[in-house]
Order: structure tokens, then sequence, then C-alpha cells
């Protein structure tokens, strides 16, 4: 994901640098939350379709860790695409 190093850039430097690596594909810039990649059914690619279980879950960022207690709604993604 991202180096300790990158972490200080600017949140737009980063959300680019993740959307063009397939990481995000969104950024919430007000509330600064990122939405993952999301497979064809909605799912997010780090979700294992068989145990439904998430892959990465000792590295999950904020936005997984804290759902769904965050966002305009919370209970719901941060983001829908339209």
């Amino acid at each position: 994901m991202l180096s300790e190093f990158e972490t200080s850039d600017p949140i737009k430097k980063i959300a680019k640098r993740l959307k063009k690596d397939g990481v995000i594909e969104h950024l919430n810039y007000k509330n600064e939350l990122f939405t993952l990649t999301r497979m064809a059914n909605d799912d997010c690619v780090y979700l294992d379709t068989r145990s439904r279980s998430c892959t990465i879950y000792e590295l999950r960022p904020n936005t997984c860790r804290n759902h769904p207690h965050v966002g305009p709604r919370p209970g719901f993604c941060p983001y829908q695409p339209k």
C-alpha cells in the first residue's frame, strides 16, 4: 500500500497514486475517506469470495476499520457511484 514516507504526502497525491494502482476507486475529499476498488458485484476486491472475510484484515485501511461508524451515513459505504 503506502510506505511511511508516502503518508506525509498531500491526500490528493496519495489518492492519485492509489487510484492509478487500482487500490481505490474514490476519495471523498471533504471527509478524507477512501473507497476501495470493488468487483463487478460491488464486493471489495479484498473480500474472499468463499469465506466472505477480508484478505488484508491486519493491513486494512481506517475506512474499513471504522466502518460502519464513519461516513455521511453510518452503516453505508461513504461513496456510492451515481
